[in-house]
Formats: structure tokens, C-alpha cells, sequence
């Protein structure tokens, strides 16, 4: 006999174990499935190890740069394996508290791969065992995996996914990093930090693409000022692995390829849907380049058969997976959630400077036909970004001149991505400048470059 739940959630990552956790406050059965750790690739090769890895080189940056802070800090060096395995034992903890989570909230776990089988149907295997399980509801939350390079397969040595880049066995000497997304940002400027010789190959014109133009721009001229080598408009055409390194044909944008020596290459290029061997044929669930097509709250094409995450498509963020969980599970609970919608998720890069966004760019704005009001505050401006030593940065906003709605937000500097809510929360209540303008922001704190730069949109800054 099969164990029977009111509902089943394939992967336990931030979408299916938030997920699991709301649907048991909602007074269901509640089953997760989880084939490696509870917490998904986020908690233990994602989102908060790489920001523990992240958090180590910035406080080595400061370390190397105590003059600058009246400080003497002489012989600094770092142990390698010490920094590994402290981001490992962070995400050990909070592996450790999902696991307490589902405690609390009787959810069953079932660790092993599961598949669909039939309707209201999936198996579990677990070496030579194979647990059937059965519920009205079956919730897909399998997330996805990084993209590999056709011709360079990594192979946790020379070439490196992010999952080998957070637990290296050397520093790279001379370091290639194929992509510039936020992952490849990220990397780049961690290892660049720690002491690495850092290129990156975009294919695209800029890096960090989908940002704001001017925050590209921005980012570009800090990485290069930091000694980062960047590359647009360029593509590696073929990577030959050697003992001691690799050697990359790289094709500039005049079309000219050159071979260049690395001691290690990672490869950011993207991710792929982990929608292989879960059983999605065998009930017909329709997917569209690998990624499952779902309504606003979640429903496939099947009945009873729900998907969230990164198996659905873009944004791949982790906030965008739980709470499309929530929307959809208080949906299954007969609620009336709002239906999902992508217009106000902000996205965070976490490299030095970090980037922050959400809502339109300039561009996109004017492409939607908005006429804009634009206003832009520097760091250098604030008081407290220069007691703080970071006065490289900016805050920019962006308004339809109509109406005063809040189109866009983007930053680039210390700490913005802290910052980032504000926006957020105003575009979630419809805020207009006119409540920005009259909102109080406390002083001495960087959060006062978001008023001045929705004042300056109205040629009303203060401190510039």
C-alpha cells in the first residue's frame, strides 16, 4: 500500500520546502522528497554558502586595506580550507534547521529520487528500495543545474561549475570566468579578492546584461579599476585541459581568436531544468525548452499536478520559488491568493560593489512607451558611505512623468542589497513620489540616497 498525503512536493529547495511548511500551517498531509540535502542547491551550493565565501574576501579586502581605516594589519594571509569548510558549516546549519522545520510541521521526508508514475502517483528509490507514496496533489519543485560548455564538460579539476568553485582544492593562480551573470560576477570578484589573476569572457556587449545600462557600465569600470580583465562581445571557441592548466581559444568581437593559459576556468553560462526522468511524459505535462509551463498559480496542463521554481522558467531567484510555493499551496487550499506575477522581484548580485534592481530599467521603460522621469544620487554624496569608506556607487530611480509610478530601481554600491526592499515595497503598494518625497529616511544611514535620488527625479536633491 501506498502512503497517502494531500500533497506531494518533489524537491525541497526554497520554493518546495517553504512550500511544505505553509501547507501544513493550512491543515494538510504534507510529504517532501528530497534526492541530496533538505534545502535544495540554494542553502548548500547556492545562495548562502557563496555569500559565506563572499563575506571571508571582503573582510580580507579590508584586512589588506587597514591604512585606509587608520589600522595596522601586517602578515595577513588566509588558510584556504579553513574558508571552505566554514562555508560548508553554514550551510550544514541551516540544512540543520530546515530538517527542524519539517519536524515542527509533521511534514514526512522521504530522501531518494523520486518520479511520477501515474496519477496522484510517485515513487521514491533509495538504492535497491522503492517507496510508493499517493496524494491528490503533486507539487514539482526540482529546481535546476548549471549549463556546461558543449566542448569543455567540467570536471571539478581545470574546469569548474559553481558547485566546484565554492569548494576548491587550490586558488587559481589565473582564473577564466565564461559568463557574467551574477553567479560569474560573483565568483570573479570573490577570487579576484583572495588574490586570483581574474578574466572575464561575456558574449554579450556588457556585463551583467540584464541590468540597468548605466549600473553595467558602472560595474565594468570598479572591476577594472579592482585589476578584473573583462571581455565583451567575445566567446570561447574551445578549452584544452593540460596538467597544470587550461589554454582557451578565446574569438574577440573583430572576429580575431587568440589562445590564452589559465590555471582554472568556471563556467557560468546559465542553467538547464532538472525536468529529465521525473515522469513528466508519462502524464503528458507540457514543458517549453525544458522549463514546465504553468498558470499564475502554479497548474500544469495536468490536473493535480503543480510546478514552481527554477523548472519553470526565469526569474531564477530563490524568493521567486517560495513564493510562488505560498501563492500555489494557498490556491490548492481553496484560499484566494493573488496570482504570481514577475513585475516586482528584485535581484541582488553580491560582489564588491553589490548590485541590486527591480522593476524596469530606463531602457525597458522607454521601450514600453513610459516617458521617464529619472533620478540618480552618487555614494560619494552620503555621509554615511563615506565614514564607511565606500563612496563608489550610485542609486538611481526610475518614474512614469504622467502618473509618478515607480518604474524601476537600481543600485549599485556597499550594501544595496539591503537596501533594495525599500523600492520593493513601495512598487507593492503602488507608491508614487509624492510618499517617497514625503517619507522621513533617518540620518546618518545610506538608505537617505534613496530619497535624494527620487527627489532628484523632480530636480529636488539636496545634497548634490
Amino acid at each position: 500500500m501506498a502512503d497517502t498525503y494531500d500533497l506531494i512536493i518533489l524537491g525541497s529547495g526554497p520554493g518546495g520546502y517553504v512550500a511544505a511548511i505553509r501547507a501544513s500551517q493550512l491543515g494538510m498531509k504534507v510529504a517532501i522528497v528530497e534526492r541530496e540535502r533538505l534545502g535544495g542547491i540554494c542553502l548548500n551550493w547556492g545562495c548562502i554558502p557563496t555569500k559565506a565565501l563572499l563575506r571571508t574576501s571582503e573582510v580580507y579586502h579590508y584586512m589588506t586595506h587597514a591604512k585606509d581605516y587608520g589600522l595596522k594589519a601586517d602578515n595577513v594571509g588566509f588558510d584556504l580550507g579553513a574558508i571552505v569548510d566554514r562555508s560548508r558549516k553554514v550551510a550544514g546549519q541551516l540544512n540543520a534547521g530546515v530538517k527542524g522545520l519539517m519536524k515542527k510541521h509533521k511534514v514526512a521526508v522521504h530522501e531518494g529520487v523520486g518520479a511520477l508514475t501515474g496519477k496522484g502517483k510517485l515513487s521514491v528509490k533509495r538504492g535497491d528500495e522503492t517507496v510508493e507514496l499517493s496524494a491528490k496533489h503533486i507539487l514539482i519543485a526540482t529546481g535546476a543545474r548549471a549549463r556546461d560548455l558543449p566542448f569543455a564538460k567540467a570536471d571539478g579539476n581545470r574546469i569548474w561549475t559553481y558547485r566546484h568553485a565554492m569548494v576548491p582544492k587550490e586558488m587559481p593562480t589565473k582564473l577564466l570566468v565564461i559568463g557574467s551573470g551574477a553567479i560569474g560576477v560573483e565568483f570573479a570578484s570573490f577570487y579576484n579578492d583572495m588574490g586570483a589573476e581574474v578574466t572575464i569572457v561575456e558574449m554579450l556587449p556588457r556585463i551583467l546584461p540584464v541590468e540597468d545600462e548605466e549600473v553595467s557600465a558602472f560595474m565594468e569600470k570598479q572591476l577594472t579599476k579592482q585589476g578584473i580583465r573583462i571581455v565583451t562581445g567575445a566567446g570561447v571557441e574551445k578549452i584544452d585541459v593540460g596538467k597544470d592548466g587550461v589554454k582557451a581559444s578565446i574569438k574577440g568581437k573583430d572576429g580575431k581568436v587568440t589562445a590564452e593559459e589559465y590555471s582554472h576556468v568556471v563556467v557560468a553560462i546559465g542553467i538547464i531544468p532538472n525536468t529529465e526522468e521525473i515522469g513528466l511524459e508519462a502524464l503528458g505535462v507540457e514543458t517549453e525548452r525544458g522549463q514546465i509551463k504553468v498558470d499564475g498559480f502554479g497548474r500544469t496542463n495536468v490536473e493535480g499536478v503543480y510546478a514552481i521554481g527554477d523548472v519553470t522558467g526565469a526569474p531564477w531567484l530563490a524568493h521567486k520559488a517560495s513564493h510562488e510555493g505560498i501563492v500555489c499551496v494557498e490556491k490548492i487550499a481553496g484560499e484566494e491568493p493573488h496570482p504570481f506575477e514577475v513585475w516586482n522581484i528584485p535581484g541582488c548580485t553580491y560582489s564588491r560593489p553589490q548590485v541590486a534592481s527591480v522593476g524596469l530599467t530606463e531602457a525597458k521603460a522607454k521601450e514600453a512607451g513610459h516617458e521617464v522621469k529619472v533620478g540618480k544620487f552618487p555614494f560619494i554624496g552620503n555621509g554615511k558611505a563615506i565614514a564607511l569608506g565606500e563612496a563608489e556607487g550610485f542609486v538611481k530611480t526610475v518614474f512614469d512623468a504622467k502618473t509618478g509610478e515607480l518604474l524601476g530601481a537600481h543600485m549599485i554600491g556597499a550594501e544595496v542589497t539591503e537596501l533594495i526592499q525599500g523600492y520593493v515595497i513601495a512598487r507593492q503598494l503602488e507608491t508614487t513620489e509624492a510618499e517617497l518625497m514625503e517619507t522621513v529616511f533617518a540620518h546618518p544611514t545610506l538608505s537617505e540616497m534613496m530619497h535624494e535620488s527620487v527627489l532628484g527625479a523632480y530636480g529636488r536633491a539636496i545634497h548634490i
